[in-house]
């Protein structure tokens, strides 16, 4: 078969044979003539050695810069172990791993030298290169049943004594990292007294039509795939699995928009799926939301939560729809989180069709404005964050700790929330506290051992078919509340439906059934009937 071809000039020591993609090696970098052809290049026919312990790194990296200035193309790994420092991906550019094809990193830090603009846990900065780096590139991809290997047992290692020296002694040793570090970044607000930042283990960094797809991940020094300020980005059907290990996040968006995650397999240490806008004061003066974000058919086994948005947001997130996903054993399922000092808005979120088992450590479905950080209330300014529009549906599972939980501040309550369609089997319940404009309806959490529903300090609120088989007395109870209404929630057992506590609810509205069943409702603390209304 014939293949159109280009030759033009390049430093390589690589001759790729026009039909084939044959390459004879040359031993030595030199000016010789390069043909390249349409089919995949096979990375072994051109010199890599797949042996787990010659270093690939100068070819892979001299094959991408080829290929991408004649236009593009792919590269193919076959079955073997190709052990390579840090790859910088350009425009036009394909991986592909075959099934037994392995992409192990070096445990040598200097493989990862010199350091690149990145972005780190919301901050810009200069840092080690992510072990695979794009920057401002056009067309990229991973793809193949292959595994990429992040070595991140020697970065987790050093770390961790860093952090136990310096806790231990209130300093730790300075490290030629650190030092380079500061040297590129000065007093960066995320330079780590006690170390050095740690790379991810793929980094998009304002790239355009981005996939990976198939491959899997494991052992990733830090986030394991992250994508800032991109557009259009496809992952599907990836694997990823960090044993414990610190700040080992699957997947994070960060400041992107039309982002597609699919039939996704995700078992870390940390969150499985975190959107992002940056954080601080950057966040808030940069203002590079993350938007239209689609996340759906994963499965998420482990990790501090399934999905969640935060708490680096303070750039904005909105437009995400998560749907059709097991949450089995992370520890909180949906988390939205961020605190008083990080501002920005996350608005028109909607979470549906989840199944959530096991989830042992936080609630099922978290909505927290005090995230690390439970201040005194404060006058509403540029750091405090807005939650609204956020609707989650069709949620259900067992043996879990905690429910759902919605946390507003006093200054700004979260706005228009909307829980419908779930059935929980927890140790404890539902609680709403700080928020207006909340409807809830259709939920059955059973159970607790305490009130499975708890409202406090809501203005607006509606609900209705409340159930729960708990002995616990009462179903509901209502601490500071106005303009609520309660409807269809009937008792399953013994006790009353509702319970009104203080004297500060007001505007309180039954219908027929608790109005005229007196066991149905009781006051307590100074609360009495004078606040329900007719």
């Amino acid at each position: 078969m014939h293949h159109a071809r280009r030759e033009f000039l390049g430093k390589s020591g690589l001759v790729l044979a026009a039909s084939l993609g044959f390459v004879v090696p040359s031993g030595s970098v030199s000016n010789e003539t390069i043909i390249i052809t349409d089919q995949p290049v096979n990375i072994k026919k051109i010199g890599a050695v797949a042996d787990g312990k010659t270093k690939n790194t100068t070819i892979i990296n001299q094959t991408i810069k080829v290929l991408s200035e004649s236009g593009g193309g792919s590269i193919y790994f076959p079955a073997g172990r190709y052990l390579t420092g840090a790859i910088h991906l350009a425009s036009n550019i394909n991986l592909h791993l075959e099934p037994g094809a392995i992409l192990q990193f070096s445990e040598d830090f200097d493989d990862y030298l010199p350091m690149v603009a990145s972005r780190w846990q919301g901050v810009e900065s200069t840092n080690f290169s992510p072990l695979i780096y794009a920057a401002c590139a056009e067309n990229i991809s991973i793809t193949g049943q292959g595994t990429i290997d992040g070595a991140g047992a020697v970065w987790w290692d050093y770390i961790l004594k860093k952090r136990k020296i310096y806790k231990e002694t209130g300093s730790a040793p300075d490290s030629k990292w650190q030092q380079l570090f500061r040297q590129q970044n000065g007093n960066a607000e995320s330079l780590q007294s006690f170390g050095f930042l740690r790379p991810s283990l793929f980094q998009a960094y304002q790239c355009k039509n981005v996939l990976l797809s198939g491959v899997a991940f494991r052992n990733s020094p830090f986030w394991t795939t992250h994508y800032v300020s991109c557009e259009n980005v496809v992952v599907d059907g990836i694997d990823i699995h960090n044993p414990d290990s610190p700040n080992t996040d699957g997947i994070n968006p960060e400041s992107s928009k039309n982002v597609r995650i699919s039939n996704c397999q995700i078992d870390v240490d940390d969150d499985c799926i975190t959107i992002k806008s940056g954080k601080g004061e950057w966040g808030r003066k940069n203002a590079l939301p993350c938007e239209n974000i689609t996340i759906t058919n994963c499965l998420m086994t482990g990790g501090a939560s399934g999905v969640g948005i935060g708490s680096e947001m303070s750039g904005g997130v909105k437009k995400v729809v998560v749907s059709n996903c097991i949450f089995d054993g992370t520890s909180t399922g949906i988390h939205i989180k961020t605190n008083r000092e990080r501002g920005g808005v996350v608005e028109d979120i909607r979470m549906t069709n989840l199944i959530m088992n096991n989830i042992q450590k936080s609630p099922a479905i978290h909505i927290n404005t005090r995230y690390w950080i439970d201040s005194q209330p404060e006058p509403v300014n540029e750091k405090t964050p807005v939650f609204r529009n956020i609707h989650i549906s069709d949620i259900s599972g067992t043996n879990n700790k905690r429910a759902v939980e919605i946390s507003g501040l006093e200054e700004m309550p979260v706005q228009n929330i909307s829980v419908s369609r779930v059935n929980l089997k927890s140790e404890q319940g539902l609680v709403c506290e700080f928020a207006e404009d909340v409807q809830m309806s259709d939920i059955t959490i059973d159970g607790c051992e305490e009130s499975p529903y708890r409202i406090r300090e809501c203005k607006n609120i509606a609900l209705a078919n409340l159930q729960s088989n708990s002995q616990a007395n009462p179903k509901i109870t209502f601490q500071i509340v106005k303009q609520a209404m309660v409807t269809r929630s009937f008792p399953f057992a013994t006790g009353s439906v509702l319970e009104l506590d203080g004297k500060e609810n007001r505007q309180i509205l039954l219908d027929e059934f608790l109005r005229k069943n007196q066991a149905a409702v009781s006051f307590i603390n100074g609360a009495s009937s004078s606040v329900l209304e007719s």
